[in-house]
C-alpha cells in the first residue's frame, strides 16, 4: 500500500477545522498531520511535519493564508498549497496563483470534491473552483503594487498617516504618495473608499 498523502490544515474556526480533519481522515489515502488556527503557525508546523499538501484559509489571525504562501513554499518546497475559503473573490484567486498556490476551492464544496482535488494537485494539476475561474477571466488584475497594498491595508481603520509611516518605516510623504496612487487605481474618492473597494475585489 502506498504512503498516504499528508495534509496540514490551517483554519481558525474550531468546528470547521475538526470536521474537515475528521472527514479527510476517512479517506484511505489521506492523513492529517497538523492542524493550526493562526497564519503565523503555518510555517513552523509545516517544518515539523513536512506535509505533502497544506490547506489554508484566507482570513486567519496572525497572517492571512495568502501572505503565508511564499514563506511556506520557501520553507517546505515540496508542499503543495491549496486555498480553501468562503471568500470567492477573483482578486484572491489571482494573488494565490501568483504566489504559487496549486488549488483554490470554496468551503461549501463537498469534502469528496476536496479529497479529489488534493489527489489531482499531488498529480501535478492546478485545481480551481470553476465558477471563480470564470469570474477571474473577466476581472481586471490587481493594479496595486505590494507597497500600495501594504499602506492601504494599514490605513483601513483610519490610522493616522504618521502612525502608518512609523509602523512601515516610511516617511509620511511616502505614505501619502502610496495612498494617493492606490486611491487613483481604485477610482475612489478617499482612502476609506479605496480600502473598501480593494477589499471587495480581493486586492488586499
Amino acid at each position: 500500500m502506498s504512503t498516504p498523502i499528508s495534509v496540514l490544515i490551517a483554519e481558525d474556526q474550531g468546528m470547521m477545522r475538526s470536521a474537515l480533519a475528521a472527514l479527510l481522515e476517512l479517506e484511505d489515502d489521506l492523513t492529517v498531520v497538523a492542524e493550526v488556527v493562526r497564519g503565523d503557525e503555518v510555517v513552523p508546523a509545516a517544518r515539523r511535519t513536512t506535509p505533502d499538501v497544506a490547506l489554508l484559509d484566507i482570513e486567519l489571525p496572525g497572517r492571512t493564508g495568502l501572505d503565508v504562501i511564499p514563506d511556506l513554499r520557501a520553507a517546505v518546497p515540496d508542499c503543495r498549497v491549496m486555498i480553501v475559503t468562503t471568500f470567492g473573490r477573483p482578486g484572491y484567486l489571482q494573488r494565490a496563483l501568483q504566489s504559487g498556490a496549486r488549488g483554490f476551492l470554496m468551503k461549501d464544496d463537498p469534502v469528496e470534491q476536496l479529497a479529489m482535488a488534493i489527489r489531482r494537485v499531488m498529480a501535478g494539476e492546478v485545481v480551481v473552483d470553476p465558477n471563480l475561474a470564470k469570474q477571474a477571466l473577466t476581472t481586471m488584475p490587481n493594479p496595486l503594487s505590494a507597497r500600495e497594498r501594504e499602506v492601504l491595508a494599514a490605513s483601513g481603520d483610519g490610522t493616522p498617516i504618521a502612525e502608518i509611516a512609523e509602523a512601515l518605516h516610511l516617511s509620511p510623504s511616502t505614505v501619502r504618495n502610496y495612498l494617493s496612487a492606490a486611491i487613483g487605481k481604485t477610482d475612489a474618492r478617499n482612502r476609506s473608499e479605496a480600502h473598501r473597494s480593494a477589499r471587495e475585489r480581493g486586492w488586499l
